[in-house]
């Protein structure tokens, strides 16, 4: 069958490139349908507990998606009368945001006072116009005072502002409506600056979140996969010395990746942050084919070989090899469907495909382009790698003092992979010169962190969020949270109710206290929300039959161990003071502290399932149980010693990291595998001793093996420059991982295979 095949790419080279054109085409049409979702809900699966738990509560309560204008003047207080009409302006200017459904500011905070028996609600500042210098010292000294404002609208030093809009998005077009909100951020924060150049103004919010997260891959796309293109062609020409090899190998990189994301387009996938990146890793991996393929033609070449003949030869004996490569890689990626996370298996399953659809173009476009191209190679008798006979050399006459050397060097590599830290911080997705990342990072050091848990109490009776037991157990709560060391703000009713309960008391301090019966309570809230204007109700705290309330904790930015043991004493608390009250806690910011550790869990089910599929095959390829269970060593040792490098360059595995070991175990193989299969052959077939046969494999197969690592090596190090830290991270440990790989089936696998054949060899001796 394969003979065949090549019979057609040798013979009949245009219309196999015809065909293929015709193919390739027709796949790539289904690009029309990919689309880039930016929502970072995306990143969890329905059946995930603490979305579903979080989308429960989205529809008990108002939603909390938001964008957050932090104002912060270049010198001095935000409390002038020209800055507080600046932030009235930009409050009355943000209800045109697109499906803006609520905005907040100290200026239309709902200010609360007695006349009399009448309560008086209204805006803090209601006329900027009348607004006089002296007015501020004393509404300075109310919003950072407030509780419901401070550390939330203002900072305790009056520094710092914030308006905050609420979105509720309608998700019709998931596409279109981050980008429609955002651009009229964008154009509201314009008019400000221009308006008012005292006051720098920066974007935070999950809002802005979702838009980086966009931004972030585009930008990897447009910059990342136009200089991994460059690398591969520098290296290719430079290395192989071949531009029709290099254009060659372009040519079916450009095919495999147009046709693997056309592919995805007609199968309903969808873009996100991860699997943005699936054209950077298949255009590296692609290029391992083409190179192996290469190699063995030019030495074929230069042994006089006529160029079609030479071509088969090298089709025939690379074919296994590359056949088995591809689909151990393949089953590496497809094991990231064990990812809890769908965009990794989305990326798994992408990159699955477009490494098969490299394999297919590699053994019948790639030589039929071969064939169409005009290749000189001067016959050259003697043409023994000087690099690879040296290091052949020296491998053979120290193997003795390599093998314990090296099995000390992985041990001691792979003792330090438990002191890594199961741990994330999702504001860290993102390097500091993502303007997102650099409005939290300011808002954290000036006003609060980005971290919010939302806890929703229940009664379990209508109306039974007026009872004082209740508003007691809150209250208390509420005071044992702000007294956290991690807590920013706490937003919560028990200060709407104390408040109210001083103003009906004649604004007496002494009366900042609880009502004392429930029908004075409900009294207060009814009362408070019939003079509550459009958009500033309490459905953010209340649900419809006044049975539970919502408290939202806002934190500094916290890890997600730190957020995990957060969300445990928070559990504890009810349980030990309030256990009576059904509790549940959620947030976007808890959704992504989980995911990791659920993804660490899921994937270690996929590593073993890919070893053990990865290690049949591997018995089955070689013909030799014995061969499939040597390889076992090498092909783990790298992904284990990556991570036990890992702990000294971050020393934190998060969602990105987690499905680095069963990416790499398939990658990692494909060394193995062409180097063993050269050395079996050597051993096996030709009769050769354990010394020749590493020797051989070194000559016949040494050169590819570092080239294609290079080109590995340096397309995930291209990935690891991305602004995007999941990507970045998932390639910087990636190429650290495939390196390895060389280095242990160079330097530790060859005096392996020479010490166990030799013994079983001596074993045999006696025996006989």
């Amino acid at each position: 069958m394969k003979e065949r095949v090549f019979d057609v790419a040798l013979k009949h080279p245009i219309w196999v490139l015809l065909a293929s054109i015709i193919l390739v085409v027709a796949a790539a049409a289904g690009a029309k349908n990919l689309v880039f979702k930016s929502d970072y809900r995306v990143f969890f699966s329905e059946e995930n507990p603490q979305l579903t738990a979080f989308e429960s509560m989205q529809k008990i309560y108002s939603k909390s998606d938001n964008v957050a204008f932090i104002i912060a003047p270049k010198e001095g207080s935000v409390f002038t009368p020209k800055r507080l009409a600046a932030i009235h302006e930009l409050t009355l200017q943000s209800w045109q945001v697109p499906y803006s459904t609520r905005v907040d500011s100290i200026t239309n905070f709902q200010n609360t006072v007695a006349e009399d028996d009448d309560l008086i609600v209204e805006d803090l500042v209601l006329d900027p116009a009348t607004l006089a210098q002296a007015d501020m010292p004393r509404l300075k000294e109310l919003a950072t005072n407030d509780p419901l404002m401070r550390s939330k609208l203002i900072s305790p030093e009056g520094h710092v502002s914030v308006v905050n809009i609420t979105i509720q998005l309608p998700g019709i077009n998931p596409v279109a409506e981050v980008p429609e909100v955002v651009n009229k951020i964008r154009e509201l924060k314009t008019q400000f600056i221009t308006a008012n150049p005292d006051i720098d103004l920066y974007l935070s919010g999950l809002i802005m979140m979702n838009n980086s997260f966009a931004e972030a891959s585009q930008n990897d796309f447009t910059t990342l996969v136009p200089l991994m293109f460059l690398i591969v062609v520098v290296a290719i020409i430079f290395l192989l010395r071949t531009f029709s090899g290099a254009l060659a190998t372009i040519v079916i990189i450009i095919f495999t990746i147009i046709s693997t994301m056309g592919l995805a387009g007609w199968t309903g996938f969808y873009l996100t942050g991860p699997s943005i990146s699936t054209p950077t890793v298949i255009m590296t991996l692609a290029v391992a084919d083409c190179v192996h393929i290469l190699a063995t033609f030019f030495y074929e070449l230069r042994q006089g070989e006529e160029k079609s003949k030479a071509l088969r030869t090298s089709l025939r004996i690379n074919f296994s090899p590359i056949f088995l490569t591809s689909v151990t890689t393949a089953i590496g990626f497809l094991s990231m469907n064990f990812s809890d996370s769908p965009p990794f298996r989305d990326l798994g399953n992408m990159v699955a495909a477009g490494v098969m659809i490299a394999f297919i173009l590699s053994i019948t476009l790639f030589p039929a382009l071969l064939m169409l191209l005009p290749i000189k190679i001067k016959p050259q008798k003697e043409n023994k790698s000087v690099l690879m006979d040296k290091l052949s050399a020296f491998i053979i006459s120290n193997r003795t003092t390599l093998l314990p050397s090296m099995t000390v060097i992985i041990l001691a590599t792979v003792v330090f992979v438990p002191f890594n830290k199961l741990n994330d911080d999702f504001v860290k997705y993102f390097d500091k010169t993502v303007p997102f990342r650099q409005a939290t990072d300011f808002m954290q050091d000036n006003l609060s962190g980005l971290t919010s848990i939302e806890i929703s109490i229940n009664t379990g009776q209508s109306s039974g969020i007026n009872a004082p037991a209740y508003l007691k157990t809150l209250d208390n709560f509420s005071g044992w949270l702000r007294a956290q060391p991690e807590t920013d703000h706490v937003s919560t009713l028990t200060d709407i109710v104390k408040r109210l309960n001083k103003n009906m008391h004649g604004d007496d301090p002494a009366f900042y206290t609880l009502p004392a019966n429930r029908e004075l309570a409900a009294q207060y809230l009814l009362l408070y929300e019939l003079s509550l204007p459009y958009g500033l109700d309490l459905n953010n705290q209340l649900n419809v039959d006044k049975s539970s309330s919502r408290i939202i904790g806002t934190f500094k930015n916290l890890t997600s161990n730190e957020q995990i043991k957060l969300e445990e004493r928070l559990y504890k608390w009810f349980e030990d003071n309030a256990p009576q009250y059904t509790v549940q806690i959620a947030s976007p910011t808890l959704m992504f502290a989980h995911i990791g550790q659920r993804n660490i869990q899921s994937m270690l089910i996929g590593i073993t399932f890919a070893l053990i599929l990865i290690s049949a095959l591997l018995g089955i390829a070689l013909k030799s149980v014995r061969y499939g269970m040597i390889s076992l060593l090498p092909n783990l040792a790298p992904a284990a010693m990556g991570f036990g490098i890992w702990y000294f360059i971050d020393g934190q595995v998060g969602l990105a990291l987690s499905v680095v070991a069963g990416m790499t175990m398939g990658i990692v193989v494909d060394d193995t595998v062409h180097f063993l299969s050269k050395y079996r052959h050597a051993r096996i077939d030709k009769g050769k001793s354990t010394e020749d046969a590493v020797r051989y494999a070194f000559a016949s197969v040494g050169r590819a093996l570092w080239i294609t690592t290079l080109v590995l090596v340096a397309g995930f190090m291209v990935l690891a420059q991305s602004s995007f830290k999941i990507n970045a991270d998932m390639g910087l440990l990636t190429a650290i991982t495939i390196l390895i790989a060389l280095i242990v089936d160079f330097l530790f696998l060859p005096p392996l295979l020479m010490k166990l054949d030799n013994t079983a060899v001596i074993e045999t001796t006696k025996e006989k």
